[in-house]
């Protein structure tokens, strides 16, 4: 792994990717890449999982990697152009320049739960901006991680894309390669460690975290709509998503109907759950524990079933469940629940909503559900997200001219688009001074006509 991040290393220093040319072809082969190796993708990430969704894939991984290579495609060029930037009048006529400029070598460490978007999402990035690549695959998705380094090594050159396998031992190394920027995502837990061990090499890192992610239901919303949009949020990848909506904070007379909806939702978009072709499943048997536990510790009165279906943790099937005003300080309310288990929590008034949220970590993305201006404005000012969706869920992290990433234990850093671009550039400064320029004049031995330039500047 040192050789071959020393090998990329190097090759950045002397042969920096500055043509637009090249960057094209090396996002026209993640194309076909993608294009040629659907199936075998899709298969790979299903064995991971016990079981997992085609449709799924598709419509999470596939879809939003195909429409972030046009979008970069169409728009790269223009990106790495040095702009113009405005000047004050004092310096004229020198002229102001951003030039966009690779960094070198980016690493780039993928979770397990969209281990191809989460794979191709920071690639296309990376390559945009002129980058060579590492890339280190999860070792809790060994089937998909090796398929999609034997994909790589038949379609890109080693000196410019490179992935690394191995467990945990690996990571931890791979973290320490000083990278011009290293982007992690996964959980805050490990952000932290993989932040501390990019530090001694002043390893500039974006960290893609995760959190509880809350939806808020004005008392004006249309409940059927909040249900519709929060339960697909919930059941996509079996809630195993960074941007799932982890928890509702609702007026408790709402409660009841929420749930009656929850169950005649999963009636009509997953019937017979166990045999459904549209459900995943839960990753790996820990994972599963994991979050069983967290329902064990709650009374069960509190557990409302969605369906008849039972969970197995032989078949890591987890049937989403409703939990009505679990304890703030339950471990369902602590823990990002990566499940599909949905706290339902009340307010009284907007303002109790805004502080609860508030009182916590500043979550990965916030939902609001609702028509009431003010109160939308409310939420929109007095909260701080890494992202914002109004009357949706989720959506944001497919918009490619939104930048997406976190903030506060949520993350730090943003990219997709234009902002993946910029975050992987340097985005070097540029002074140009005109041949007839008057800078001579404040030159030493400062006269008078210097005295009266500072008079008229300092005050």
């Amino acid at each position: 792994m040192k050789a071959q991040f020393s090998r990329l290393q190097t090759l950045s220093r002397t042969q920096p990717i500055n043509d637009w040319g090249t960057r094209e072809t090396q996002l026209d082969n993640l194309e076909i890449m993608l294009s040629d190796n659907q199936a075998s993708f899709a298969k790979a990430i299903s064995e991971d999982f016990g079981y997992r969704s085609e449709s799924e894939t598709q419509f999470a991984e596939l879809f939003p990697s195909f429409t972030g290579i046009s979008h970069a495609k169409k728009h790269g060029k223009k990106w790495m152009k040095a702009q113009r930037v405005s000047i004050s009048p004092l310096y004229m006529p020198a002229h102001n320049e951003v030039q966009p400029q690779p960094l070198g070598v980016v690493g780039i460490m993928v979770p397990w739960n969209y281990p191809l978007f989460l794979a191709i999402g920071p690639m296309i990035d990376a390559l945009t901006a002129g980058n060579r690549i590492m890339i280190k695959m999860s070792e809790a998705a060994p089937q998909f991680a090796q398929t999609f380094a034997d994909t790589i090594a038949r379609y890109f050159s080693p000196d410019m894309i490179c992935v690394v396998l191995g467990e945990v031992e690996i990571a931890a190394a791979f973290s320490e390669l000083p990278f011009d920027h290293l982007l992690y995502t996964g959980s805050t837990a490990v952000g932290k460690k993989v932040m501390a061990a990019a530090a001694p090499n002043l390893t500039p890192v974006t960290l893609e975290l995760g959190g509880k992610s809350p939806v808020i239901v004005l008392d004006d919303a249309n409940l059927e709509s909040v249900v519709n949009r929060v339960m697909m949020g919930k059941t996509l990848n079996a809630g195993q998503t960074c941007i799932a909506p982890d928890y509702v904070l609702i007026q408790r007379h709402y409660h009841e109907q929420f749930i009656q909806l929850a169950k005649e939702w999963m009636a009509k978009h997953y019937p017979n759950i166990e045999n459904n072709p549209d459900y995943s499943r839960i990753i790996n048997a820990e994972q599963f524990k994991r979050v069983k536990g967290y329902l064990d510790a709650l009374s069960t009165d509190q557990i409302h079933a969605l369906t008849t279906a039972e969970s197995h943790i032989e078949t890591r099937l987890m049937p989403p469940v409703i939990v009505s005003e679990p304890a703030p300080d339950s471990e369902v309310m602590q823990e990002e629940i990566f499940a599909p288990i949905l706290p339902l929590v009340h307010y009284e008034v907007l303002d109790d909503a805004i502080h609860f949220v508030n009182s916590r970590p500043r979550p990965l993305a916030l939902y609001v559900f609702g028509d009431n201006h003010s109160g939308l404005e409310k939420i929109r000012h007095n909260t701080v997200s890494g992202g914002l969706c109004i009357n949706e869920v989720i959506m944001h992290v497919a918009q490619h001219d939104l930048p997406f990433g976190g903030v506060g234990d949520s993350g730090t850093g943003a990219y997709h688009g234009k902002a993946g671009f910029e975050r992987l550039s340097h985005m070097k400064p540029v002074f140009v001074q005109a041949k007839l320029n008057g800078m001579n004049l404040l030159l030493p031995p400062y006269g008078g006509l210097f005295k009266k330039a500072m008079a008229l500047f300092l005050k």
